[in-house]
């Protein structure tokens, strides 16, 4: 049969006070630092890593809109020199 030992009883709720007060430490540390960090990157200008992968993104798209738009465009190469056109000499 178990017995009811008020020692123990007190000392199992002084140790779950414990635990508790620890966790909430730790809680509360973590959001400290997390405000300091956040901080620390308004100070210098950094970026959030959600906000770079958008524009990374964004940038891909666009290269890929510039290559396809010059894919279609003829180009400069290929045009028909005019100079050459006046320097041929003519058939009389």
């Amino acid at each position: 049969m178990q017995t009811q030992n008020p020692f123990l009883d007190e000392f199992a709720k002084l140790t779950t006070a414990a635990m508790g007060i620890a966790q909430a430490a730790g809680e509360e540390a973590k959001t400290a630092f997390r405000a300091q960090a956040d901080k620390f990157a308004a100070e210098f200008d950094l970026v959030r890593r959600d906000d770079f992968d958008a524009l990374k993104a964004e940038v891909a798209a666009l290269r890929a809109e510039i290559e396809a738009l010059k894919g279609g465009a003829p180009k400069p190469a290929a045009k028909a020199n005019p100079a050459a056109k006046k320097a041929a000499p003519k058939a009389d």
